[in-house]
C-alpha cells in the first residue's frame, strides 16, 4: 500500500531529516514509527500527504507515484490525525466531522449520516455530542472527534501524528483501547508516530525504530523487544524490554497447566489437596474451591464455590496475565475460550508464564513457532 524507495530529505542548510529511506506498509497493517525528537519520523510521515517534499527518491501509495498526483487531491485521499486535533472551532462536531466528505462534494445530508456514524464508531453519541462545539469537548473526546473526522471520507490510508500524547495517562490508554477496537473493524494502512516504545508496541503490528534519520529496525513488536538489531535499538526499547515484551505475548493454550477440576453439582470431594476449579455442566468456568472447604464441608460443591475473579480469555497478553495475579493477589489465573461462552481451558501460574515469555523469546531467536520450543521449567529443575 505505501512503499518508499531510497527517499531522503535534505534542507537547505545541508541538515538530512531522512537518509536513503526504503521500507513497505501492506494494506491494513499498522505500522508505528517509533525514536527520539529530531530522528525523522515526522518527516518521514509528512512526506506521504506531501506536507513534506522529498530530495530524492520516490513514494507509492498503493502503486502510484505520489509525485505525480496533485497534492490537494491527495490529501483528501488520506486521513490526516494530529496531536492537537486541529479542529474547527466555529463548526459543531458533527460539522467538523463531515468536513472532508463536503470538500468531495457529497450532499450534505449524505455526510451528516456519514459522521454521525462514525462519531458512534468512537464511541461519542452523535444525539448528545453532535451539536456541541470543540470546547465543549474533554481532550479526550476531541482526540475522538479527530480520528472520526479523519475516516470520514473512508481513505485507505491513515497518518497519525502522536495524536494521544496531549492527554493524560489514562485517557491515553482508553484512546489507544479504542483506537485498537477501531482498527479491528476498519483496518486502515496506518503510519502512527510516537515517542513511546510502549504506545509504539502495544498498537503496531510492525515497528520501525528509527536513529538519526534512518531505520535501525523494522520488525514485529515482539522481535524488537526480544532480538534489538543493534545496540542503539536496545538501548532505545530499554532495559526492560523483558517486561515490554509481556505486553505483546499472547497467553496460548500450551502455557497452561491442567488443576484438578470439579462441577457444582459434584458431591464434595475429599481428595483435593490444596484447590480444585468449579465448572458448571457445560464445563464453563464457575469458581474454585479449597481443599479445607471440600473436608470439612458437606453437601455439593455449589454450595462452598467461590466466585473466581482472576481470569481472562486466552489470547490476551501476559502482561495482562500478570497484572491479574497483582490485582487479586492470585497465586494463578483461570484461562478461558474466548469464543465460547467462558469454557474452561486450564491456569496460568506464575512459573508458567515465565516459561511463556521465555519459549516466546527463543520461539523468535529460532524463527519457530512457540509449541516447537522447549525450555528448563522450574519444576523440572526442582525435581532433580
Amino acid at each position: 500500500m505505501i512503499r518508499f524507495e531510497h527517499v531522503t530529505k535534505r534542507y537547505a542548510d545541508g541538515t538530512i531529516a531522512v537518509d536513503d529511506l526504503s521500507f513497505e506498509v501492506a494494506e491494513g497493517e499498522l505500522v508505528t514509527l517509533v525514536g527520539p525528537s529530531g530522528c525523522g519520523k515526522t518527516t518521514t510521515m509528512k512526506m506521504v500527504n506531501r506536507l513534506i517534499e522529498p530530495t530524492g527518491g520516490r513514494i507509492f501509495l498503493d502503486g502510484e507515484d505520489i509525485s505525480t498526483v496533485d497534492p490537494v487531491q491527495l490529501r483528501r485521499r488520506i486521513g490526516y490525525v494530529i496531536q492537537q486535533v486541529g479542529l474547527f472551532p466555529h463548526k459543531t462536531v458533527l460539522e467538523n466531522t463531515a468536513t472532508v466528505p463536503h470538500l468531495l462534494g457529497v450532499k450534505k445530508s449524505v455526510a451528516r449520516q456519514r459522521a454521525a456514524e462514525l462519531l458512534d464508531l468512537v464511541g461519542l453519541d452523535p444525539k448528545t455530542y453532535g451539536a456541541r462545539y470543540p470546547e465543549q469537548l474533554s481532550g479526550g473526546q476531541r482526540q475522538r472527534v479527530g480520528v472520526a473526522r479523519a475516516l470520514a471520507a473512508d481513505p485507505p490510508v491513515l497518518l497519525m501524528d502522536e495524536p494521544f500524547g496531549a492527554v493524560d495517562p489514562v485517557v491515553r490508554e482508553r484512546l489507544q483501547n479504542e483506537f485498537l477496537r477501531l482498527q479491528s473493524q476498519v483496518r486502515k494502512t496506518v503510519l502512527f508516530v510516537t515517542h513511546d516504545i510502549e504506545e509504539a508496541v502495544r498498537l503496531g503490528d510492525r515497528i520501525a525504530v528509527y536513529g538519526q534519520g534512518a531505520i535501525e529496525q523494522f520488525d514485529a513488536p515482539a522481535a524488537v523487544l526480544g532480538a534489538p538489531a543493534t545496540d542503539y535499538v536496545a538501548d532505545f526499547v530499554g532495559a526492560d524490554r523483558g517486561l515490554k515484551r509481556l505486553s505483546v505475548t499472547p497467553i496460548e493454550e500450551s502455557d497452561l497447566d491442567q488443576p484438578p477440576v470439579v462441577h457444582l453439582d459434584d458431591r464434595l470431594p475429599a481428595d483435593i489437596a490444596r484447590w480444585a476449579v468449579v465448572l458448571d455442566g457445560e464445563d464453563n468456568l464457575h469458581g474454585w474451591i479449597s481443599g479445607e472447604q471440600a473436608r470439612l464441608g458437606k453437601g455439593t460443591v455449589r454450595e462452598h464455590a467461590r466466585r473466581m475473579e482472576a481470569w481472562l480469555p486466552v489470547g490476551a497478553s501476559l502482561k495482562q496475565a500478570f497484572a491479574t495475579m497483582l490485582q487479586h493477589d492470585a497465586g494463578w489465573i483461570a484461562v478461558i475460550d474466548r469464543e465460547e461462552r467462558g469454557r474452561f481451558l486450564g491456569v496460568l501460574t506464575p512459573a508458567r508464564l515465565h516459561e511463556a515469555l521465555r519459549r516466546s523469546i527463543d520461539a523468535d531467536a529460532q524463527a519457530v513457532p512457540r509449541t516447537e520450543v522447549t525450555v528448563e521449567s522450574v519444576a523440572s529443575v526442582s525435581s532433580r
